[in-house]
Protein backbone atom coordinates (compact mmCIF):
# COMPACT_ATOMS: atom_id res chain seq x y z
CA UNK A 1 0.00 0.00 0.00
CA UNK A 2 1.31 3.63 -0.97
CA UNK A 3 2.31 5.92 1.33
CA UNK A 4 -0.73 8.26 0.39
CA UNK A 5 -3.65 5.88 0.26
CA UNK A 6 -1.98 4.89 4.33
CA UNK A 7 -2.42 8.35 5.52
CA UNK A 8 -5.87 8.85 3.57
CA UNK A 9 -7.01 5.99 5.73
CA UNK A 10 -5.48 6.90 8.68
CA UNK A 11 -7.42 10.19 8.57
CA UNK A 12 -10.07 8.26 7.43
CA UNK A 13 -10.46 6.33 10.64
CA UNK A 14 -9.41 8.97 12.86
CA UNK A 15 -12.14 11.35 11.77
CA UNK A 16 -14.56 8.43 13.02
CA UNK A 17 -15.16 9.43 16.55
CA UNK A 18 -16.00 13.01 15.58
CA UNK A 19 -18.54 11.87 12.75
CA UNK A 20 -20.15 9.19 15.15
CA UNK A 21 -20.12 12.22 18.63
CA UNK A 22 -22.16 14.45 15.49
CA UNK A 23 -24.47 11.63 14.76
CA UNK A 24 -25.17 10.89 18.48
CA UNK A 25 -25.66 14.57 19.20
CA UNK A 26 -29.09 14.80 20.52
CA UNK A 27 -31.81 16.55 18.79
CA UNK A 28 -32.67 19.06 21.96
CA UNK A 29 -30.78 21.67 23.57
CA UNK A 30 -30.77 22.11 27.52
CA UNK A 31 -30.36 25.34 28.76
CA UNK A 32 -29.64 25.78 32.49
CA UNK A 33 -30.86 28.80 34.09
CA UNK A 34 -29.21 29.58 37.72
CA UNK A 35 -30.93 30.63 41.11
CA UNK A 36 -29.91 33.52 43.19
CA UNK A 37 -27.04 34.16 45.34
CA UNK A 38 -25.26 31.70 43.01
CA UNK A 39 -23.89 31.91 39.33
CA UNK A 40 -24.11 28.63 36.14
CA UNK A 41 -20.57 26.79 37.50
CA UNK A 42 -22.91 25.21 40.46
CA UNK A 43 -24.89 23.51 37.41
CA UNK A 44 -21.16 22.18 36.48
CA UNK A 45 -22.14 18.39 37.30
CA UNK A 46 -25.28 18.43 35.55
CA UNK A 47 -23.60 20.26 32.54
CA UNK A 48 -20.66 17.61 32.46
CA UNK A 49 -23.42 14.37 32.07
CA UNK A 50 -25.46 16.15 30.08
CA UNK A 51 -22.65 16.98 27.48
CA UNK A 52 -21.38 13.56 27.50
CA UNK A 53 -25.10 12.06 26.52
CA UNK A 54 -24.94 14.27 23.74
CA UNK A 55 -27.01 17.48 24.20
CA UNK A 56 -26.06 20.86 23.40
CA UNK A 57 -25.83 22.44 26.75
CA UNK A 58 -25.81 26.18 27.29
CA UNK A 59 -26.15 27.79 30.95
CA UNK A 60 -27.67 31.60 31.51
CA UNK A 61 -25.74 33.98 33.41
CA UNK A 62 -27.97 35.78 35.52
CA UNK A 63 -27.27 39.03 37.33
CA UNK A 64 -30.14 38.67 39.40
CA UNK A 65 -30.63 42.12 39.97
CA UNK A 66 -33.43 42.70 38.25
CA UNK A 67 -36.22 39.72 36.76
CA UNK A 68 -36.36 41.81 32.90
CA UNK A 69 -32.72 41.92 32.48
CA UNK A 70 -32.63 37.88 33.56
CA UNK A 71 -35.03 37.45 31.00
CA UNK A 72 -33.15 39.38 28.45
CA UNK A 73 -30.10 36.80 29.31
CA UNK A 74 -32.06 33.74 28.97
CA UNK A 75 -34.02 34.77 25.85
CA UNK A 76 -30.35 35.67 23.88
CA UNK A 77 -28.86 32.44 25.55
CA UNK A 78 -32.20 30.55 24.09
CA UNK A 79 -31.74 32.23 20.33
CA UNK A 80 -28.15 30.80 20.35
CA UNK A 81 -29.24 27.55 20.75
CA UNK A 82 -29.33 25.06 17.96
CA UNK A 83 -32.08 22.79 18.90
CA UNK A 84 -35.56 23.09 20.30
CA UNK A 85 -35.08 23.95 24.14
CA UNK A 86 -35.99 22.25 27.41
CA UNK A 87 -35.30 24.87 29.68
CA UNK A 88 -34.49 24.61 33.48
CA UNK A 89 -34.31 26.94 36.15
CA UNK A 90 -33.74 26.30 39.62
CA UNK A 91 -34.69 28.43 42.78
CA UNK A 92 -35.44 31.66 41.61
CA UNK A 93 -34.83 31.00 37.84
CA UNK A 94 -38.00 29.09 38.15
CA UNK A 95 -39.16 32.52 37.62
CA UNK A 96 -36.87 33.76 35.06
CA UNK A 97 -38.30 30.48 33.04
CA UNK A 98 -41.87 31.31 34.17
CA UNK A 99 -41.35 34.54 32.22
CA UNK A 100 -39.29 33.48 29.34
CA UNK A 101 -40.76 30.16 28.72
CA UNK A 102 -43.03 31.23 26.28
CA UNK A 103 -40.71 31.52 23.67
CA UNK A 104 -41.34 29.24 20.78
CA UNK A 105 -38.46 27.93 20.64
CA UNK A 106 -38.80 26.26 24.30
CA UNK A 107 -40.10 23.21 24.27
CA UNK A 108 -40.80 22.40 27.81
CA UNK A 109 -39.75 23.81 30.88
CA UNK A 110 -38.37 22.11 33.86
CA UNK A 111 -38.25 23.64 37.66
CA UNK A 112 -35.23 22.14 40.24
CA UNK A 113 -36.58 23.43 43.94
CA UNK A 114 -37.95 26.80 42.14
CA UNK A 115 -40.11 29.03 42.44
CA UNK A 116 -43.32 28.74 39.50
CA UNK A 117 -45.13 31.98 40.10
CA UNK A 118 -48.52 32.57 38.33
CA UNK A 119 -49.62 35.54 36.94
CA UNK A 120 -49.59 39.09 38.94
CA UNK A 121 -47.78 36.99 41.27
CA UNK A 122 -44.24 38.07 42.62
CA UNK A 123 -41.40 35.72 44.40
CA UNK A 124 -41.61 38.02 47.64
CA UNK A 125 -45.20 37.28 48.00
CA UNK A 126 -44.69 33.22 47.52
CA UNK A 127 -41.77 33.16 49.97
CA UNK A 128 -43.59 35.42 52.84
CA UNK A 129 -46.54 32.31 52.32
CA UNK A 130 -46.36 30.76 55.76
CA UNK A 131 -45.07 27.38 56.39
CA UNK A 132 -45.49 26.16 60.21
CA UNK A 133 -43.12 24.16 61.46
CA UNK A 134 -40.70 24.45 57.92
CA UNK A 135 -37.75 27.01 58.25
CA UNK A 136 -37.55 29.69 55.75
CA UNK A 137 -34.42 31.39 54.33
CA UNK A 138 -31.84 32.98 56.36
CA UNK A 139 -31.74 36.20 54.51
CA UNK A 140 -30.08 39.36 55.26
CA UNK A 141 -30.69 42.98 54.26
CA UNK A 142 -31.81 44.16 52.29
CA UNK A 143 -28.80 46.51 52.10
CA UNK A 144 -29.02 49.29 49.37
CA UNK A 145 -31.58 47.45 47.68
CA UNK A 146 -29.95 43.95 47.63
CA UNK A 147 -30.30 40.64 49.79
CA UNK A 148 -28.01 37.74 50.69
CA UNK A 149 -27.86 34.22 52.76
CA UNK A 150 -26.45 35.20 56.22
CA UNK A 151 -22.69 33.74 55.68
CA UNK A 152 -22.60 31.06 58.38
CA UNK A 153 -25.51 29.45 58.09
CA UNK A 154 -25.21 28.97 53.96
CA UNK A 155 -23.86 25.76 53.92
CA UNK A 156 -26.66 24.04 55.71
CA UNK A 157 -29.42 26.32 54.14
CA UNK A 158 -28.52 26.60 51.01
CA UNK A 159 -26.47 23.14 50.22
CA UNK A 160 -26.40 20.40 53.10
CA UNK A 161 -24.76 17.99 51.62
CA UNK A 162 -22.49 18.96 48.98
CA UNK A 163 -18.47 19.24 50.02
CA UNK A 164 -18.50 21.85 52.90
CA UNK A 165 -15.40 23.15 51.16
CA UNK A 166 -17.00 24.31 48.12
CA UNK A 167 -20.19 25.71 50.33
CA UNK A 168 -18.28 27.70 52.32
CA UNK A 169 -16.39 29.11 48.65
CA UNK A 170 -20.29 29.40 47.68
CA UNK A 171 -21.50 31.40 51.10
CA UNK A 172 -18.10 33.56 50.43
CA UNK A 173 -19.10 34.45 47.32
CA UNK A 174 -22.09 35.06 46.79
CA UNK A 175 -24.27 37.08 44.25
CA UNK A 176 -26.41 39.77 45.89
CA UNK A 177 -30.33 39.17 44.92
CA UNK A 178 -32.05 42.48 43.77
CA UNK A 179 -35.20 43.37 44.90
CA UNK A 180 -36.32 44.44 42.34
CA UNK A 181 -36.50 40.84 41.20
CA UNK A 182 -38.32 39.28 43.96
CA UNK A 183 -40.60 42.89 43.75
CA UNK A 184 -41.44 41.68 39.96
CA UNK A 185 -45.14 41.17 39.14
CA UNK A 186 -44.95 37.81 36.67
CA UNK A 187 -47.18 38.56 32.84
CA UNK A 188 -46.34 35.46 31.88
CA UNK A 189 -46.85 31.80 32.89
CA UNK A 190 -44.63 29.13 30.84
CA UNK A 191 -45.96 26.35 33.22
CA UNK A 192 -49.37 27.19 31.56
CA UNK A 193 -48.64 26.61 27.81
CA UNK A 194 -45.40 24.46 27.87
CA UNK A 195 -45.10 20.69 29.58
CA UNK A 196 -43.86 21.17 32.93
CA UNK A 197 -42.09 19.32 35.34
CA UNK A 198 -41.07 20.40 38.64
CA UNK A 199 -38.40 18.39 40.97
CA UNK A 200 -39.66 18.68 44.59
CA UNK A 201 -36.61 19.06 47.31
CA UNK A 202 -37.58 17.84 50.34
CA UNK A 203 -34.67 18.78 52.63
CA UNK A 204 -34.94 22.24 51.95
CA UNK A 205 -34.11 25.11 54.07
CA UNK A 206 -34.55 28.10 51.09
CA UNK A 207 -37.76 27.32 49.61
CA UNK A 208 -40.38 25.04 52.16
CA UNK A 209 -41.01 22.07 50.68
CA UNK A 210 -44.63 22.70 51.53
CA UNK A 211 -44.33 25.76 48.79
CA UNK A 212 -42.54 23.69 46.09
CA UNK A 213 -45.39 20.95 46.37
CA UNK A 214 -48.24 23.53 46.16
CA UNK A 215 -46.25 25.05 42.86
CA UNK A 216 -45.78 22.22 41.38
CA UNK A 217 -49.53 20.42 42.16
CA UNK A 218 -51.01 23.63 40.16
CA UNK A 219 -48.62 23.34 36.94
CA UNK A 220 -49.95 19.79 36.27
CA UNK A 221 -46.98 18.76 35.30
CA UNK A 222 -44.61 15.77 35.90
CA UNK A 223 -43.45 15.89 39.51
CA UNK A 224 -40.63 14.41 41.16
CA UNK A 225 -39.60 14.63 45.20
CA UNK A 226 -36.09 14.17 46.30
CA UNK A 227 -34.30 14.16 49.76
CA UNK A 228 -32.02 16.59 49.08
CA UNK A 229 -31.11 20.31 49.99
CA UNK A 230 -31.52 23.24 47.62
CA UNK A 231 -28.46 22.85 46.17
CA UNK A 232 -29.72 19.19 44.50
CA UNK A 233 -27.40 20.07 41.45
CA UNK A 234 -24.86 19.78 43.49
CA UNK A 235 -25.82 17.05 46.07
CA UNK A 236 -28.01 14.63 43.13
CA UNK A 237 -26.77 15.71 39.97
CA UNK A 238 -27.41 12.04 37.97
CA UNK A 239 -30.93 12.27 39.35
CA UNK A 240 -31.30 15.85 38.40
CA UNK A 241 -29.52 14.86 34.60
CA UNK A 242 -32.06 12.34 34.45
CA UNK A 243 -35.12 14.41 35.20
CA UNK A 244 -34.34 17.04 33.22
CA UNK A 245 -33.46 14.26 30.20
CA UNK A 246 -36.29 12.45 30.77
CA UNK A 247 -38.15 15.81 30.10
CA UNK A 248 -36.31 16.15 26.76
CA UNK A 249 -37.50 13.16 25.20
CA UNK A 250 -40.98 13.11 26.65
CA UNK A 251 -43.65 13.04 24.06
CA UNK A 252 -45.31 16.00 23.73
Amino acid sequence: MSRWKSAMLAAFFAALPIAAQAQAEKPVSVVLVHGAFADASGWKPVYDILTKDGYEVLMVQNSTATLEGDVAATERVIAAAKHPVVLVGHSYGGGVITQAGDNPKVASVVYVAAFAPDAGESIIQLAEQPTPGEPHAPLVGPTDGFLLVDQAKFPDAFAAGADPSLTRFMAAGQVPWGVAAVQFKFTKVAWKVKPTSFMVTTKDFMIPPSQQRTMAKRTGGKVLEIASSHAVMLTHPKEVASFIEAAATAKK
